[in-house]
């Protein structure tokens, strides 16, 4: 390597965690450390210890401890993830005086001890792991953060009950808040709800002064009928581009009397809203509560749209708010830091035909459900069958549809059970008919739900174990004419069940948005195999991503039930404040840059980077870096033919030391073995 020969021989200090038994249990921390502390002092190790738990105090102080009284300039610790606890042991070295960017980790856990059972082997592997970091760390330059101010304002995107709290939480403690929501109001599902469960609460009693505050609040721009078009910037400094929609309504003016959807004599089917079971007008709020109280005309079913006639609206209207040539409007906000709580999409159940929805007309999904249940639905609260008259006497409700199967979701939606016993009390109250529940395994977890599952036991509800193999009308005994029959196995007394009903119920399972992916995307975070947005720590960091500045929220991140979906949304606008508090914020110091001296300008770099950290300086003809953004991925270094890309704190000369530390140390084992 280039500086081998003018390089001063560093004072390395060398710390092997044993992580209780996780590490211990499998690798032989003591021989490890008193290996390092002699084969590698050539390298410059001076320290060589094994500890306990060296992410605890203690651990910590050994290290600081060390610097000091032993003139440490640069710090190894074998462990665990660095994801967990690199930035534990840099705050330590940086305490005690050491740059962070000259201490070096190595994963013994989840590289080395959990990916085997062989002692002997693991015990080797750790050895060569240390090697390799003692080689890369000598290596390794000071670097200095960067720290950015922070705009206090905040983008949340998605008005249901997650984004609503997560607005409310923020503009409550004085700080300023753009929701966008892309339908004409906001509210989400719980909007469409009829009861919530455990507790039965009216989902539109608890629902709707939560969205008049945010429709009321000083420090609250809603912006519904919207959407997000384009992200610029990093945290602290995001730059959002927004299309509002046309509404055709001039909202300065409109006052929501009603009277424009009430003389329209266009009627469709709403198939958002009232799940396809209900009509609204071509000019239209979504529901009575509706925040904004503002309509919407629906462009594409307005008769003044289609035919250039009609106009009822317009002439009616007393204000004059009609506005026919209203255009999309283009706006731009800056913010600091953005929400995402853009929620789910209900499981489409033709994808299952031998169930029959689509095709049975007695066959409903649970959205169609929730409506029809609802004060306010199409049928009053009133549970009829698809003729809109009939009430049926006996009901059955399906779990896990689209759920818990590997053939379309191997997750469980978390949602379903307590939704299928919720909707068991509905039928009951509303019909006193029989309800049977077919479910796989019944999943009560959170406080007072398996009261709640008791208590519909006590209610009367035929519970039967097993998975449906089919919903059918084609009638085989006496009394199934007429009927659905759901035919299923019932593994609790074992034999083939054929139960016949008037009415199904689909407990539908939660998915992925159709268009999450664009959104992750657009937004520069990332998806699972599922399309749920990917956190940065599913236990110890559930709101955050990779990206810095961008907090993913409720649904949109896996399934959840409303009080989850609420304290998620309180936990990321607490994360949010806790930035806005600061001021400003330290940002990774790893990052790439250019040398303008050899760059091309060919522009392959500005392509690959998938964070959009590079861009083009039109006067030089080079490519530039803007550090803030960079989250130091190496893309663009493997992709810039020229080599005009490095990255700090990855450079060749410290990859290559890794390397040849883990080679040599490998190597000599080998030749162990054949003497």
């Amino acid at each position: 390597m280039s500086s081998d020969k003018n390089r001063p021989q560093e004072r390395i200090g060398v710390y092997v965690c044993h992580c209780g038994s996780n590490i211990a249990g499998v690798v032989n921390v003591s021989d490890v450390s008193e290996w390092a502390g002699k084969e590698l002092a050539k390298e410059g190790v001076i320290v060589s210890r094994d500890y306990k738990f060296m992410c605890s105090s203690l651990g910590q102080e050994l290290i600081q401890k060390d610097i000091k009284e032993q003139g440490l300039t640069r710090v190894v610790v074998a462990a665990c993830s660095p994801h967990l606890h690199e930035r534990t042991f840099r705050s330590a070295c940086s305490r005690a005086g050491v740059n962070p960017y000259l201490f070096e980790m190595t994963n013994i856990r989840e590289q080395d001890s959990w990916v085997t059972t062989d002692k002997e082997e693991a015990t080797k592997k750790a050895k060569a792991l240390v090697a390799a970091a003692v080689g890369r760390v000598a290596y390794q330059q000071p670097l200095e953060s960067l720290f950015v101010p922070i705009d206090p304002n905040v983008l949340v995107v998605g008005g249901g009950i997650t984004g609503i709290q997560a607005s409310l939480e923020i503009a409550n403690s004085g700080q300023h808040v753009f929701l966008v929501e892309r339908e004409p109001s906001i509210g989400g599902h719980m909007a469409q709800f009829d009861k919530t469960f455990p507790t039965l609460d009216c989902s539109a009693c608890i629902l709707t002064p939560k969205m008049f505050d945010v429709g009321n609040h000083k420090n609250i721009t809603m912006l519904t009928w919207s959407e997000v078009e384009k992200v610029e910037g990093y945290i602290g400094n995001f730059t959002v581009t927004i299309r509002k929609r046309a509404r055709f309504i001039d909202q300065d003016l409109c006052t929501g009397c009603g009277v424009c959807w009430e003389k329209c004599p266009k009627k469709v089917v709403d198939n958002v809203f009232e799940a396809g079971l209900g009509y609204r007008k071509a000019v239209y709020v979504p529901f009575p509560q509706a925040v904004p109280k503002y309509p919407v005309i629906d462009h594409d079913n307005c008769t003044y749209f289609q035919k250039s006639t009609c106009k009822a609206c317009e002439k009616f209207c007393p204000t004059g708010a009609i506005k026919f040539d209203q255009q999309d409007e283009i706006m731009t906000v800056k913010v600091g830091n953005i929400i995402l709580a853009t929620g789910y999409d209900l499981f489409d159940a033709r994808k299952i035909p031998n169930y029959g929805y689509g095709r049975l007309a007695n066959v409903f999904n649970s959205l169609e459900f929730e409506r029809m249940t609802n004060a306010s639905g199409p049928t009053m609260g009133k549970v009829v069958l698809r003729d809109g008259v009939t009430q049926p006497k006996s009901v059955a409700v399906i779990h896990c549809v689209g759920s818990r199967d590997k053939n379309y979701h191997n997750y469980c939606s978390a949602i379903c059970c307590m939704q299928s016993l919720k909707f068991a009390h509905l039928v009951k109250e509303k019909t006193g008919g029989e309800v049977y529940q077919f479910y796989i395994d019944m999943r009560t977890p959170a406080k007072t739900y398996d009261e709640f599952y008791q208590r519909i036991i006590h209610e009367g509800v035929n519970m039967i174990r097993g998975k449906v193999a089919e919903v059918t009308d084609a009638a085989r005994e006496p009394g199934e004419e007429g009927k659905l029959i759901v035919q299923v196995e019932d593994t609790l007394v074992g034999k083939q069940r054929r139960i016949p009903v008037d009415m199904v119920v689909l407990s539908a399972g939660l998915e992925a948005r159709a268009d999450s992916k664009e959104v992750a995307q657009k937004f520069g975070i990332s998806c699972s195999a599922d399309d749920w947005f990917i956190e940065r720590h599913p236990k110890l960091d559930p709101v955050a991503t990779m990206t810095d500045g961008v907090f993913v929220a409720g649904a949109c991140q896996g399934p959840k039930d409303i009080p989850a979906s609420v304290a998620q949304g309180a936990a990321a606008a607490a994360r949010v404040l806790s930035i806005i508090g600061q001021g400003e914020i330290e940002i990774e110091a790893a990052t790439a840059i250019v040398d303008e001296v050899t760059c091309v300008g060919c522009k392959q770099c500005i392509a690959s980077c998938p964070y959009q950290a590079i861009i083009y300086q039109e006067d030089k003809g080079k490519a530039y870096v803007q550090e803030a953004l960079c989250k130091g991925c190496g893309t663009c270094v493997g992709t810039c033919l020229p080599k005009s890309i490095s990255l700090k704190h990855f450079t060749d000369d410290q990859i290559v030391a890794e390397m040849m530390g883990a080679m040599r140390v490998m190597k000599s084992f080998e030749l162990m073995e054949v003497v």
